[in-house]
């Protein structure tokens, strides 16, 4: 495919990465209506924490520029991705896509024969009903596979591609990818968009449920006084098993995971289920249990070390850390955090500390979802389930 102008709707960490990948060999626009973070791009200066785009932002000549003006770079664009937050409305028990669909109004609008490739995660049926209601045959998914932090690196070495459309468009666009990247002869599947869909779905609900496996292994271990560690190694020596996501934690949580085993649930409403259903009670199940052994510790003073979901993110949204808080306050424990990423004095009501020694100081004891050499001297005040160490 020769080269292409390309809009990316959306400099979050999905579209980014996108954005930095395909402006390697291709003409790209970012668009976004948050001016300071198109302000950043312009300036190649990363508004998400990724080491990889921070590289490609110092070292390598992008064909890339952002702006808030979104129709003149629709106009012009031959493909539009779209990579627009999609949220999880537990009241309309969907997602919200009305950013997504409000790009693809303004593309069908100024110009119809472009490529939309919809990147946002979105219910499994979606793409063919904004077809019908756009009375558009150039609507594509493709799901992204992307960890929070390493979104440019996983661009650069792709798991697989996924596109849904089994065309020579399809295909076209597989390859744009494929040859964007640093692996020869990356993986490609060409599917229906609704097939891809599901896939995005099953692929992260599998992720959750092997995360929430793991942590049931832990609290077992936990309330039996069992050694978690010898445990998880033990079973994770099996190949078939494996060390993959196996290292406990607070509950899995980030961009994805949580909203989208509800999302999988939801569409489960006509079909027999029990364990996606399981996938998502467990989260909250482990953050009682969680929240119970720290209180029987009966520290006055509760210090969260961190709100990010893990190392190398910054990133707060949905973090298991969040409802742990929320349930030690509803138990009337006091709570500090420390989180020099935050400008503000307080998170949610809650004290917001900068000074690390000071945060030490106050606590009776420091909660961290994952261990890091800055904690390695507060000696038995640590509370963490983190025990590999990694993320």
């Amino acid at each position: 495919m020769s080269s292409q102008r390309i809009v990316v709707a959306g400099i979050g960490y999905v579209g980014l990465s996108l954005a930095v990948l395909l402006s390697q060999k291709n003409e790209v626009v970012a668009i976004d209506l948050d001016a300071s973070k198109v302000d950043k791009v312009n300036n190649r200066v990363s508004p998400i924490e990724d080491r990889e785009i921070s590289a490609f932002f110092a070292d390598k000549e992008l064909n890339l520029t952002a702006t808030t003006d979104s129709v003149p770079a629709i106009t012009a664009a031959d493909i539009v991705i779209v990579a627009t937050p999609t949220n999880y409305d537990s009241e309309a028990d969907t997602f919200d896509t009305s950013s997504v669909e409000s790009v693809i109004g303004l593309v069908v609008e100024h110009n119809p024969t472009a490529l939309i490739v919809v990147k946002s995660t979105v219910p499994v049926g979606f793409t063919e009903r904004v077809r019908a209601k756009f009375d558009s045959d150039n609507i594509v998914f493709s799901p992204e596979f992307l960890r929070e932090g390493s979104a440019l690196y996983d661009n650069l070495h792709p798991s697989r591609i996924i596109v849904g459309e089994q065309t020579a468009r399809g295909q076209a666009f597989a390859d744009l990818l494929a040859a964007a990247s640093l692996d020869s002869n990356p993986p490609i599947l060409l599917t229906e968009s609704t097939e891809a869909e599901a896939i995005k779905l099953f692929a992260n609900t599998y992720l959750a449920l092997r995360v929430s496996y793991f942590n049931e292994m832990d609290t077992f271990a936990a309330v039996r006084g069992l050694d978690a560690r010898a445990v998880i190694v033990g079973v994770s020596l099996d190949p078939r098993i494996g060390d993959g996501y196996n290292n406990p934690s607070f509950g899995y949580g980030g961009y994805c995971l949580p909203k989208d085993t509800k999302q999988l649930l939801a569409n489960y409403r006509d079909v027999p289920q029990s364990t996606i259903r399981a996938a998502v009670e467990a989260n909250d199940q482990r953050k009682d249990f969680i929240t119970s052994d720290i209180l029987a510790r009966e520290p006055k003073t509760v210090g969260i070390y961190r709100l990010i979901m893990k190392a190398g993110s910054d990133n707060f949204r949905e973090s298991s850390i969040i409802g742990i808080i929320e349930r030690l306050r509803a138990n009337g424990t006091d709570v500090i955090v420390f989180e020099p990423n935050l400008g503000d004095d307080n998170f949610a009501g809650v004290e917001l500390i900068k000074d690390f020694d000071d945060f030490v100081s106050r606590s009776d004891l420091i909660v961290a979802n994952r261990e890091t050499p800055e904690l390695s001297g507060v000696g038995a005040k640590l509370y963490t389930r983190d025990l590999f160490g990694n993320n």
